[in-house]
């Protein structure tokens, strides 16, 4: 098997091994969170949705004090309406703990599908190529897990949104130690 990272310039090798042990600590870090993540997943899924609430807060809150500060501009009344609907939603999903999961849950359902079915068209048209049977398995692996997700609602949503940040927080630290072994 070949070196992914051989064909890179020396100065971006060089970049990497200077940086190997923040990349190895980094990766030790990762792993860690998303071990707990996947142990703990109930309280990793509810940290994501308040802190994604929190985002909608402020967001909500910059774009009320433009829209006010934009009274005389013809669309300011809808752009304070939709600083009201980011301020809905950040209190919604930052401050009643599990009730936002359902929703989170069935998005994160609904966008595996679409994944699913639109990895399927790739692999469909990649065909004749070698390897297009992988992209078609992923394809049918993804469109599965929104499946589930959907159809398990709503006892998903209290393991869901977790496990799934707790294996990418994994696959990210795996990653960052490889990448401190080049």
């Amino acid at each position: 098997m070949t070196d992914p990272l051989s064909g890179l310039p020396p100065s971006v090798m060089d970049a990497v091994r200077a940086h190997r042990g923040r990349s190895r600590n980094v990766g030790i870090v990762m792993i860690a969170v998303g071990v707990l993540a996947i142990l703990f997943p109930l309280v990793f899924s509810v940290v994501a949705k308040v802190a994604l609430g929190w985002v909608f807060l402020i967001t909500g809150a910059v774009l009320l004090w433009h829209a006010v500060q934009s009274r005389g501009w013809r669309s300011g009344l809808l752009a304070g309406v939709i600083a009201l609907m980011h301020l809905a939603l950040g209190v919604y999903l930052a401050f009643f703990a599990l009730t936002g999961l359902v929703g989170l849950t069935l998005l994160l359902g609904a966008v595996f599908l679409m994944q699913g079915v639109a990895e399927g068209m790739i692999a469909i048209q990649h065909r004749p190529e070698k390897g297009w049977g992988w992209l078609a398995v992923n394809g049918i692996v993804t469109l599965a897990l929104g499946f589930l997700l959907i159809a398990g609602l709503p006892g998903t949503a209290l393991w869901a949104v977790g496990v799934m940040l707790g294996v990418n927080f994994v696959s990210t630290g795996i990653a960052m130690m490889a990448l401190s072994r080049v």
